[in-house]
């Protein structure tokens, strides 16, 4: 906790980490009633912080992933080819979230749970990161990538391919299969082969007998 607590923003962030121990420690919902009784706060103070349930809803959801923003931020920003680049954009996300999963496996459940429940508010943040991601496949086109590609199609491929790298919930249950190697040869076959030439894989006639 720090030493601004007498401050709005103090407050607001005590708040919030209140909010979130409920969360960690008995799986409970987000409500302003059950902050202000956990917290031993008068309610009409906890709402002249978070007028409603959805504010501070939005609150925990900005502060869990904040950190994710600065990684994309970064590696967007940063100097590597687009191969490196990509792979590192999921890579970081993905050893950020496993070790916080790791660390307390029931409290990384239940923000899954809660984040199921209340997709509509965390939506943003999805939609911030297929922007960033268009960013890359664009830097990766301009190097020659994913011949013949629409963004918006190669973007809808690439997420189906590293969907257990950044779908939360799926580390509750893949942990143990997934790895940065694996991912690494991912994005190196994506590189290797993603485009819009057909491979012949569905064919032109169904199934017969040989």
């Amino acid at each position: 906790m720090s030493g601004d607590g007498g401050q709005p923003g103090g407050e607001r962030a005590r708040l919030v980490r209140l909010a979130e121990k409920m969360i960690e420690e008995r799986g409970d919902a987000v409500s302003l009633s059950a902050l202000a009784a956990f917290a031993a706060t008068p309610r009409a103070r906890v709402e002249s912080i978070f007028p409603d349930d959805n504010a501070l809803f939005d609150a925990i959801v900005e502060g869990w992933f904040s950190d994710h923003v600065t990684i994309m931020e970064e590696v967007l920003a940063s100097d590597l080819p687009p191969n490196r680049k990509m792979y590192e954009f999921f890579a970081r996300r993905f050893r950020f979230q496993r070790a916080r999963y790791r660390a307390d496996p029931a409290a990384f459940k239940a923000y899954c749970e809660l984040g199921a429940a209340h997709f509509e508010r965390v939506r943003s943040y999805v939609d911030l990161a297929d922007h960033y991601l268009c960013e890359l496949i664009a830097q990766a086109q301009a190097d020659g990538a994913f011949e013949g590609l629409a963004i918006d199609h190669a973007l809808s491929l690439i997420n189906q391919m590293v969907m257990p790298y950044t779908m939360a919930e799926m580390l509750t249950y893949l942990d143990p299969f997934l790895s940065e190697e694996k991912l690494g040869k991912i994005i190196d076959t994506l590189f290797a082969g993603l485009s819009a030439a057909e491979g012949g894989a569905r064919g032109v006639t169904g199934l017969r007998a040989a």
